[in-house]
Order: structure tokens, then C-alpha cells, then sequence
């Protein structure tokens, strides 16, 4: 048995393949919408469109994706997703006309946006209990900062070697990086190697511990009144972030902000990140999370107002930088309270359950923002006429204590 603590080693290098599902995050894909509206003859709201059916359609694959890493173990699921992965990304950069477009938004969004991140994030989890918030708000943090690198490296891909390459290029750094991490540096769970979570002390008179896990099974986790208030938050998070990424080129357009330099403000959101990210792992696990799902909305609603209303440089970087903070917070959020919850026995169909409601709506973000563009006339009147939804989740999200921190 290893005698130092794998689940550090487990955490980094988790930690980075959840970064590099930018390829398959809106921020990466952003910087291809006016080449394919270009290159394909598209307009805008038909690429939505085929990026909300793709992400649609891919989303209703995750719980049973959940299910099968429960099976198989995170180390075999995050090398098959890998590899399917580069793959999908390769046909990204064949695509011609709507129709395969749509496909391959369907094969990456399911693949990188979904699955990748969904396996990376359980195989952190089962590492950890006392520390988890801890632990992933570390992760989010790090992983958002190589993800907010995703759309500068693609650009200078894209002015190099042309959008289509670009996609190779992706593909080929998963294949180079991802998939031998998965295989050679990914373990399952601390049993396997004879650890108990969080690195705690091993019985001496015990060489095989065993682990005594909790979890509530999928279907009764469904029933819960407390899996709703966290879908809320996290998936009306998943919609609107979607569609703020996804239309930030023309978004910032408004305000003057050339392509480049609006890709640029996706940078800032790093700083946010690594103060949210941390900091909501930090108050789950000292403070407790009655109120943080309501919190994260609040900070939702604010992110939309100063999207809307920001216009100097000064303006968009302090915007782009509480973005980052608030969607730092969400994604701690909502990984670490599905354990604290409903335990880690089921943990991979209920997170599958979880993730599948955010893939859904962010798929209904940027088409949901491409319609109120058309009826308002601006990007900027769409973000603030969307402000109002997350100030009334919340309140619902108050309106009754959901279930005891069973972490605590």
C-alpha cells in the first residue's frame, strides 16, 4: 500500500483534463461562430440553433454516462471519454452546413462539455469527505484558469493554421495529454490502493479497510426537494454563463470591443474564479450551505445587470471579473453539495442526473439570448431583460431549508 496519500496526485491530474474540456465549453467554441457563420453561410441564430440541439441532444446521455462510471470506475470512463472525444473534435474540422455542424456540436458538447467534466469531477470527489469543498474549489479554480486559456490558444491557432486546423490541433493536445493521464495517473477510489479518504490514518490491524460509504439511491435523490433547489441554481447558472460566453464577441461588440480584445476579457474571469472557486469550497465545508444556493443567483442577477450596462474598459474588465468570481462559486457549488447531500454511493448517476439539467440549459441559453437580442435590438437590453429569473429563484431557493448537511 502507497504510503503517501494519492488523492493529491488524483486531484491534479483531474484538475487539468478538466481544463482542457475547453475545446468543448462555450469560451472555446465561441471563437469559432463567425467562422462558421463565414466559411458555411449561417446566421447566427441557426448556429444557436444547431448548438442547442447538439447540446440537447448530448445532454440526454449523461445519466446513463453517471451510471457506467458507478460500474466501471473513473479511470476506464475518462480514457474511453478521452478518446471519443479527440475523435469528435477532429470531425469539428470537416463539418459542412448546418446539419454537421449540429452533429458535432452534439459529439463535443456531450463528450467534453458533459461527460469529461462529469467523470473528472467524481473522480475527485470520492478522494475526499471533510476536505471536498476544499479540494474542488481548488480544482475549479485551476481548471478555470487553463479553460479561460482555451479561446486565446485557439485564436492564435486559428490566425496560424486556419479555423479547420485549429480543430486538429485541439484534438491532437487531448490525445497527447488527456488520454495518458487518464490511464496511467487516474485512480478509482482510495480502496482500490488500500487509503481512506482525505488521507486519514489506516488502522494498523486492518491492511484492507473498509470504507463504509453512504448515498441515497438516483430515484429517491429525484424526490428531494433539495436536488431541485441545487438544480436551480446550478443549471439557471449553466444557461445564462452559456449565453453571456457564448454571445461575448457580439456582446462586447456593442461596446466597441474588437473580436481580439473581447476573447481577451475572457482572461479577467481567471482572477474572479480563483477567489470564487476556493472561497465557496471554504464556506462548505467551515460554514455550512443553507444559504449559498440563493447566494450564487443573487451573484448571477448582478453578473447580467453589469453585462448590460458596463461600456469603458474599465467597466468590462470589473465585469468580466465578478463573471468569473460567480461562476467560480456555481461551480464548486454544485460538486460539492451532491456528495454533502445525497453521499458518494450513487454519486456518478445522481452528478450524471445534475450535470444533464445544466447541459440542458445551457443549451437554452445562447438561443434563449439570441431571441430577446432579435426582440430588443441588443445583446446588452437581452442581459438585462434576463436579470429578474435568478433574483426569483432565489427566493424560492429560501423559501424552505432543503435536507441536514449530512458532511457535517
Amino acid at each position: 500500500m502507497p504510503k503517501r496519500f494519492a488523492g493529491w496526485r488524483v486531484l491534479a491530474l483531474a484538475t487539468i483534463v478538466m481544463g482542457l474540456t475547453g475545446p468543448g465549453q462555450t469560451i472555446g467554441i465561441s471563437v469559432f461562430i463567425d467562422h462558421f457563420a463565414d466559411s458555411l453561410g449561417l446566421t447566427k441564430n441557426q448556429i444557436s440553433a444547431g448548438y442547442a440541439i447538439g447540446t440537447l441532444c448530448g445532454s440526454l446521455t449523461l445519466p446513463t454516462v453517471g451510471q457506467l462510471i458507478d460500474r466501471h470506475g473513473v479511470r476506464r470512463a475518462m480514457v474511453t471519454i478521452a478518446s471519443l472525444f479527440a475523435l469528435g473534435l477532429v470531425f469539428m474540422s470537416g463539418v459542412q452546413g448546418l446539419v454537421m455542424l449540429t452533429i458535432g456540436f452534439f459529439f463535443i458538447r456531450m463528450l467534453g462539455q458533459g461527460s469529461l467534466s462529469l467523470v473528472s469531477t467524481v473522480a475527485i470527489s470520492l478522494w475526499f469527505d471533510r476536505r471536498r469543498g476544499f479540494a474542488l474549489g481548488i480544482a475549479m479554480t485551476i481548471s478555470s484558469s487553463i479553460m479561460a486559456l482555451v479561446p486565446v490558444a485557439l485564436s492564435f491557432a486559428i490566425d496560424r493554421v486556419g479555423w479547420r486546423d485549429a480543430w486538429v490541433v485541439a484534438a491532437a493536445t487531448i490525445a497527447v495529454v488527456v488520454i495518458p493521464i487518464s490511464w496511467f495517473g487516474i485512480i478509482d477510489r482510495p480502496s482500490t490502493i488500500g487509503q481512506l479518504p482525505d488521507g486519514a490514518p489506516v488502522p494498523e490491524t486492518d491492511d484492507h479497510p473498509v470504507i463504509e460509504e453512504w448515498g441515497i439511491e438516483r430515484n429517491e435523490a429525484l424526490r428531494s426537494r433539495a436536488f431541485w433547489i441545487l438544480a436551480l441554481a446550478t443549471s439557471l447558472t449553466s444557461m445564462l454563463s452559456t449565453a453571456l460566453n457564448f454571445h461575448q464577441i457580439a456582446l462586447l461588440g456593442e461596446s466597441g470591443f474588437s473580436e481580439t480584445a473581447a476573447a481577451v476579457m475572457f482572461l479577467p474571469q481567471v482572477i474572479g474564479t480563483f477567489v470564487g472557486s476556493p472561497g465557496m469550497g471554504i464556506v462548505i465545508d467551515r460554514v455550512g450551505t443553507r444559504y449559498a444556493p440563493a447566494a450564487t443567483l443573487v451573484g448571477l442577477s448582478a453578473t447580467l445587470l453589469l453585462a448590460g450596462t458596463v461600456t469603458s474598459t474599465v467597466g468590462v474588465i470589473a465585469y468580466a471579473t465578478w463573471f468569473g468570481f460567480q461562476a467560480g462559486t456555481v461551480r464548486t457549488l454544485g460538486a460539492a453539495l451532491i456528495p454533502n447531500w445525497f453521499g458518494t454511493r450513487h454519486l456518478g448517476s445522481i452528478q450524471g442526473s445534475m450535470t444533464f439539467l445544466g447541459v440542458l440549459a445551457s443549451a437554452a441559453g445562447p438561443i434563449a439570448f439570441s431571441l430577446t437580442e432579435t426582440a430588443s435590438g441588443s445583446f446588452r437590453q437581452s442581459a438585462t431583460l434576463w436579470m429578474m429569473a435568478p433574483l426569483i429563484a432565489a427566493a424560492f431557493a429560501l423559501s424552505k431549508r432543503p435536507v441536514p448537511d449530512r458532511a457535517r
